[in-house]
């Protein structure tokens, strides 16, 4: 059986290289039936919505803090916080308070891989910085890979040698 995925871009293109997420699933190329790619922007709430669907596996595409090295690419579990509370906030996209209105509108999160990239800068404006544009076309080889794995077991751990860049 193959494993229904979501991949879900991430981030408001609007304050530079926030816009990765959106960029990345914008470049992906089909990957068959079983597996749905959405630019969600800032719209938390439609992703907690359709997270209420039943998936196999989610893969989120985000910015992630600059810690030290812009355009360094991350692929990882993400450990939802179990514990947040809700905040039902229509133009929010922050994935803990995603996650938390998942569960508070009685759904289940599936197993959720993050592909993110170290920012630059997300100040206001559009267009991604150097060191993030050049890990967008790394990014969707890696959401690709990550896809295969799903494929056969939405539950298969990511390894050190599986990815980690930076």
């Amino acid at each position: 059986m193959t494993a229904r995925v979501l991949v879900a871009g991430i981030g408001n293109i609007f304050l530079g290289d926030d816009g990765f997420g959106p960029e990345v699933v914008r470049r992906l190329p089909p990957h068959g039936a079983n597996v749905r790619v959405v630019d969600y922007g800032i719209r938390g709430m439609h992703l907690a919505y359709d997270l209420l669907d039943p998936w196999n596996a989610l893969v989120l595409v985000d910015a992630i803090p600059d810690r030290g090295t812009p355009g360094a690419l991350s692929v990882f579990h993400a450990e939802p916080d179990a514990t947040g509370a809700a905040q039902l906030d229509a133009h929010a996209m922050n994935p803990d308070a995603v996650f938390a209105s998942v569960r508070a509108l009685g759904g289940t999160l599936p197993p959720t891989v993050v592909v993110g990239c170290q920012v630059c800068s997300v100040e206001e404006g559009i267009g991604l910085s150097e060191p993030v544009l050049a890990a967008v076309d790394p990014a969707v080889a890696a959401v690709a890979e990550v896809l295969t794995r799903l494929a056969t077991d939405p539950r298969e751990p990511l390894t050190p040698s599986n990815r980690s860049e930076g």
